[in-house]
């Protein structure tokens, strides 16, 4: 399974991805049971956020969801955590 983020926006604008593939991990179906509830919760659509707040494109082997601060659900602020800091 490969799953990406896509963060923009915030105060300094600045743009930020990783890409995190599961394939040969001890942990994959950690990851696999994180990004399925992650796809069956979010909308397909952008949110709205806040002004200055981050917004996500979460995309797992090719299907992309939305996400905003300050709504990211617990499943959705945890794969971004884990994507931004394990991924190149």
């Amino acid at each position: 399974m490969r799953i990406q983020v896509r963060r923009t926006g915030g105060f300094a604008g600045i743009e930020r991805q990783a890409e995190v593939d599961t394939s040969g991990r001890a942990d994959a179906a950690e990851w696999h049971t994180l990004a399925d509830h992650v796809l069956t919760t979010a909308p397909d659509t952008p949110p709205t956020g806040v002004p200055d707040g981050f917004h996500y494109e979460i995309t797992v082997d090719g299907r992309t969801v939305h996400a905003a601060d300050p709504r990211l659900t617990d499943s959705q602020r945890e794969l971004v955590s884990r994507v931004l800091k394990e991924g190149a």
